[in-house]
């Protein structure tokens, strides 16, 4: 009974420090906790918090992992990553719709467009293709995920970005795409197809504006780095 009487005062703790400060002076895996007991209510899910974080590197890492590597992860059930899975899009959500109801371009915009590019593709374990589009003053009107590949490849075709860019009227894009090992300096075939898209787009009178190499921990932009 003593027992129980600590872990019930040990999360409504918990809970007092959240609405406090809103989590952000809260330890990764104390929010991932504190998230947990809404799957898991009567069941102390500190261990679980801390198992996960250690596994998959991040509060972040964990609400972004393939659902299927959640399932074999011992303690989670069904119900516990449905609530990841709502976190996660309320997050992804709140974040683009932000992006396009602003009257600014991207580049005012730049870190907000960044979060959702990591959001969206930096914990994935396969590659994929996303394409932002923009309008002629460089304000968001929408984005597709073109394409999914393996682990470590995604098939970029120049005609289906154009046909995409065209279709969604666009005068501007970004090609974001993830590196599942981390590493984002460009390969040889990235920096071949992005000249291959620059010069196909330029055809039908659209501007690549970057293109983005997203890993889990940091970005690649071919504009910085002068190759577009």
């Amino acid at each position: 009974m003593e027992e129980t009487k600590d872990y019930i005062g040990h999360r409504q703790r918990l809970k007092e420090r959240f609405l406090h400060s809103n989590g952000s002076d809260m330890a990764d895996y104390e929010l991932l906790e504190l998230l947990l007991t809404l799957a898991i209510p009567r069941k102390d899910t500190k261990p679980l918090a801390k198992a996960l974080i250690k596994e998959f590197g991040s509060f972040a890492g964990v609400l972004g992992a393939d659902n299927m590597r959640l399932m074999e992860f011992s303690g989670l059930k069904e119900n516990t990553i449905f609530i990841f899975s709502i976190v996660k899009e309320a997050a992804l959500r709140m974040t683009w719709q932000n992006l396009c109801n602003s009257d600014q371009p991207i580049i005012a915009t730049w870190d907000a467009m960044l979060d959702y590019c990591r959001m969206k593709l930096a914990h994935k374990d396969h590659e994929e293709l996303m394409l932002i589009f923009l309008d002629a003053k460089l304000q968001v009107i929408g984005e597709e995920v073109q394409q999914r590949g393996t682990t470590d490849n995604v098939a970029i075709h120049p005609a289906e970005v154009v046909k995409s860019a065209v279709f969604h009227h666009a005068k501007n894009i970004i090609m974001v795409h993830n590196h599942p090992s981390g590493r984002v300096t460009p390969s040889k075939p990235d920096i071949m197809v992005t000249e291959q898209i620059k010069t196909a787009l330029e055809s039908v009178d659209i501007k690549l504006q970057d293109h983005l190499i997203i890993g889990k921990t940091e970005y690649y932009s071919f504009r910085d780095h002068k190759l577009i």
